[in-house]
């Protein structure tokens, strides 16, 4: 998902980690590993059919220890983990693809009033639905995910798993406003017959969950067992629990709090910027390149920790300038009257232009303004009484190496919430932890499904 959710790169299987260069088509597996959207941003055709590198490795951290604490309404286990390695700066996400279902609607009427003409969302599910139709979960993407859930979650995804898909049917739906195949900026206006770009309304979360709402019902489902998402995910996870209180058994939330604060907007509006003041942005009508790739940069520090960068890269001179120089101690470079060029400068660079592979302008920048909308106190009485008013369990987990979301974000949503488990997780991989902790985040559900 995913949210938030960035993404770190690298790994033996694409570009070098150290050395950005351009993405090349590739066919290597189906014709619908289709970067989004679909038509050619450029004339260079630079971000045409791409499909990213998937992560090198995987996390491999084990839980050292457990304590168990109890406050005022509130179950916390502290787990520790080891320090930050490799994986921590590598991509979270791997092909990003645009296939599955799709749920087509006349006319969807948005939080604000305006009606969308002939909308659609792009859904996958796995797994079957039983007689009851009540084994229902749902998994819900952050940022720039999509609804391939069996790509960037497919170690919780499976048989046995956490997303057991021999007991559970597994529905997973691309978010309104994105470019993963439902309706979004990317889409053609059967208005005018043209891209919407900024044409595109404003989109909410609760729009979001209630189109997909509308697909589980078209589905027959009668029950979800509980809802699951991490950053713009779990802002989802919320959603689902008031907007569906009699179909919501449980919620995971993960990484997320009870509303965008001033300091997330603020993070958000620099990288929104960034695409606007791209001379090529033409309000919306280009494609602004370099400001999305500059977006991306701003959000890939946001989402990763000071200790994950500097146990990674340190001070230490790009590849290419190692070469050059004899040596990776950027010393050795400012001694002989060389500008640096840090390993870490180069890691943004190779991130920014593969982004540019695989998201759209204007649906990054309507995406970070529906993540700005959260509010689960909008016309419900505040925050305190709209989390009061829920009664299902809630599994609220949070990383102490979190800046865009911080712990005590989510020590307020299991502190209001009448019936929460709070799960913290000390990680330096930073935000992105929601996705790169994912034994953590079985394991921690585990218990609470149980």
């Amino acid at each position: 998902l995913l949210g938030g959710g960035g993404g770190g790169g690298g790994g033996k299987c694409g570009a070098p980690f150290f050395a950005p260069r351009p993405l090349r088509p590739s066919f290597s597996r189906s014709p619908l590993l289709l970067s989004a959207p679909t038509e050619p941003p450029s004339s260079s055709g630079r971000r045409g059919l791409a499909v990213l590198c998937r992560r090198a490795g995987e996390l491999r951290r084990s839980a050292f220890g457990g304590l168990r604490r109890r406050g005022p309404g509130i179950a916390r286990t502290a787990i520790g983990l080891r320090g930050v390695g490799t994986a921590s700066t590598e991509d979270e996400y791997g092909e990003m693809r645009v296939d599955g279902e799709t749920f087509k609607m006349d006319e969807f009427t948005l939080e604000s009033g305006v009606k969308l003409k002939s909308p659609q969302v792009r859904y996958k599910t796995f797994g079957k639905l039983n007689e009851k139709a009540d084994n229902c979960i749902v998994v819900c993407h952050a940022l720039t995910g999509n609804a391939s859930v069996d790509d960037w979650w497919s170690t919780l995804l499976g048989d046995g798993k956490l997303f057991d898909t021999s007991k559970y049917f597994v529905f997973c739906a691309n978010i309104l406003g994105s470019c993963y195949g439902s309706t979004g900026p990317s889409s053609t206006n059967p208005e005018t017959n043209e891209r919407y770009g900024l044409g595109f309304p404003m989109v909410t979360i609760r729009d979001s969950v209630r189109a997909h709402k509308l697909v589980l019902e078209s589905l027959g489902v009668k029950k979800i067992q509980f809802v699951l998402g991490g950053s713009l995910g779990g802002m989802q996870s919320l959603e689902w629990a008031l907007i569906g209180k009699e179909l919501v058994s449980k919620i995971v939330v993960i990484a997320c709090g009870a509303r965008h604060t001033a300091w997330q907007i603020a993070i958000s509006e620099v990288q929104r910027a960034s695409i606007m003041r791209d001379p090529s942005w033409e309000n919306g009508k280009g494609q602004a390149l370099k400001g999305l790739g500059l977006a991306r940069q701003i959000a890939m520090i946001s989402y990763r920790s000071h200790n994950a960068y500097d146990q990674k890269f340190g001070r230490h001179l790009a590849k290419e300038m190692a070469a050059e120089v004899g040596t990776s101690d950027s010393n050795a470079a400012i001694k002989q009257g060389i500008t640096p060029r840090f390993n870490v400068e180069s890691y943004l660079h190779y991130q920014d232009q593969k982004f540019l592979s695989r998201f759209d302008a204007a649906s990054y920048i309507r995406c970070t303004q529906k993540m700005d909308t959260h509010d689960v106190g909008r016309d419900r009485g505040g925050v305190e009484a709209a989390l009061a008013s829920l009664t299902q369990p809630a599994l609220i987990i949070g990383f102490d190496g979190d800046l865009l979301y911080p712990l005590k974000e989510q020590e307020e949503l299991a502190r209001l919430l009448p019936n929460a488990t709070l799960r913290e997780v000390s990680s330096d991989a930073g935000h992105d932890a929601f996705l790169l902790e994912y034994e953590e985040i079985q394991n921690a559900c585990a218990d609470f499904l149980a």
